[in-house]
């Protein structure tokens, strides 16, 4: 159990929230959720204690243990894979660690026999024995080869040790779990692991997460970050969705007809005040007035962007033919003899083996050439391509209306601070320098580039990455009504399953599987 009694957070002049009251309890999973910048992120770091309340106190039950996950993937860079897991559980970390030195002592006293008994005990009450064995059943869960179980951290490849740090935070049933963007960089498998992991841990759950599904598979509870204030809901995402919907249009609704009636208590009160036979009622009706009391309705910090892609003509029934295609990368073969059509009312969704898709879009966009093998493009085709790594677009010194009016046709500034504003660039914002702009700021901007292009072939790599849920949203509405094709690929389950028509899986090896249907009717015939 963990409460928030009374809270309020300040920085400077800046509110984040105030006058929380919330208890969070066992068996539940509470998702974290607000526009970027709400102060999600800073809420855990609130609770797990790394930084203080303005007003007010966090407080969790006696004896409980909070577990966190953790971002820095280098502060483990010494130690061994399956010890980093340990750690998870401090205490039982540092008894292991006492126990081994004591036992390699030289001059092993009897305060150091007794010490030792006391350890391990305590040992035996932590479940020890079975902390490597727990450790390796959690990496294996989340598909960490066992090969990497007892390298060292500074020698594994950066998704692993992002897995690791997960499993740490899961090891050891903590009672209380604070996860921080944890399906981040997670493929399929892992997510689907850890969607049963967390459904099935009975202690408290905290999690801040920008992926939809998971926010409806797992939550029991959303605990919604906006207007200054917290507000808890019972239910998943899309009843938030819903209940928080009705409440602002019931709050509209209930303002409008208050307002109704102030204007008809005034018309009354200006027409007979002075009329001694209307007077009394007069009276009577501006103490009516006076008790009318208009809901105070803030801005919410949640902005939707406007995306739209309208394609500039339609487009032909020949698309894309790949015939043959044979590329190898570093002496490794990625494909051999690749043979795939595409039509023209194709939202195809890449996954699997991100090699082997990031290798795909940049064949299909000139940036390798093939061993051998033939991709041809329909005549009528127009294609406008998001890289996965575009940091290139921004290496320049222009301000985003200069940047962007590179990639318009029409060149007036007005036209482009006016599109820039649709895209959630406002004011003196469209002046910045796109060379420090963050990441889903680039995002942002490459899929300007793309809408101005009049593009009917869209191909997105990883579009979702460093965006938040609002424009994830926006996105994926943007392509379910887009008139042209689509090759994408995501770690977004619901991007994936409301976009895609059908699913290419790169399984590595150069085998693929290639299925007309969509994603939930492909996981159910091939996730087992």
């Amino acid at each position: 159990m963990i409460a928030v009694n009374n809270v309020s957070l300040r920085f400077g002049k800046r509110t984040l929230f105030e006058n929380v009251n919330l208890k969070f309890t066992s068996g539940n999973c509470y998702g974290i959720i607000g526009a970027n910048g709400a102060g999600k992120s800073t809420f855990l770091r609130l609770l797990s204690g790394e930084i203080e309340t303005t007003i007010g106190e966090v407080s969790i039950g006696k004896g409980e243990r909070i577990s966190v996950l953790k971002q820095d993937h280098n502060i483990y860079n010494d130690y061994r894979v399956i010890d980093v897991v340990i750690m998870g559980n401090k205490r039982l970390y540092e008894i292991i660690e006492e126990k081994n030195s004591l036992y390699t002592k030289e001059d092993f006293s009897d305060d150091d026999g007794i010490k030792l008994g006391e350890l391990e005990s305590e040992f035996a009450d932590l479940n020890g024995w079975q902390a490597e064995s727990d450790a390796s059943i959690l990496l294996s869960g989340l598909g960490v080869d066992i090969s990497y179980h007892d390298a060292i951290m500074k020698d594994i490849p950066a998704k692993v040790k992002v897995k690791v740090l997960l499993a740490q935070a899961l090891f050891g049933e903590p009672d209380i779990l604070l996860l921080d963007e944890p399906t981040n960089e997670l493929d399929l498998n892992a997510k689907l692991w850890l969607e049963e992991f967390l459904i099935n841990f009975n202690n408290t759950i905290l999690v801040v997460s920008h992926d939809r599904h998971f926010l409806n598979k797992v939550y029991t509870h959303i605990v919604d970050i906006d207007y200054e204030k917290i507000t808890l809901f019972v239910g998943n995402y899309d009843f938030w969705y819903k209940s928080s919907e009705l409440i602002q249009k019931q709050m509209k609704d209930s303002n409008r007809k208050k307002e109704e009636k102030i204007k008809e208590l005034q018309d009354f009160i200006a027409r007979f005040s002075a009329n001694a036979s209307k007077s009394r009622q007069a009276t009577s009706r501006k103490k009516l007035l006076d008790k009318i009391v208009l809901e105070d309705i803030k801005p919410s910090s949640r902005k939707y962007p406007y995306i739209n892609f309208k394609e500039d003509k339609a487009l032909g029934k020949d698309v894309l033919t790949i015939k043959n295609l044979c590329v190898s990368v570093d002496g490794v073969k990625i494909f051999n003899n690749l043979n795939l059509s595409f039509n023209n009312y194709d939202k195809v969704a890449f996954i699997g083996d991100e090699v082997v898709i990031t290798t795909l879009f940049k064949i299909l966009n000139g940036e390798i050439i093939p061993d051998s093998g033939e991709i041809k493009y329909g005549s009528s085709v127009i294609k406008s391509y998001f890289p996965k790594n575009h940091d290139d677009y921004f290496n320049s010194n222009k301000n985003l209306i200069d940047w962007l009016k590179d990639y318009s046709k029409n060149d007036d500034t007005e036209f482009i601070r006016g599109f820039l504003g649709r895209m959630l660039f406002s004011g003196e914002e469209v002046f910045k320098k796109v060379n420090v702009l963050s990441g889903g700021e680039k995002v942002r901007c490459m899929i300007s580039k793309m809408m101005l292009s009049g593009a009917n072939f869209l191909m997105l790599n990883e579009p979702t990455d460093h965006l938040d849920v609002e424009t994830i949203t926006s996105l994926n509405n943007a392509l379910i009504a887009f008139k042209g094709a689509v090759l994408f690929s995501t770690h977004d389950h619901e991007f994936i399953s409301t976009t895609a028509n059908r699913i290419i899986d790169f399984k590595g090896n150069c085998k693929y599987i290639d299925k007309m249907m969509t994603y939930e009717e492909y996981l159910n015939i091939n996730v087992n």
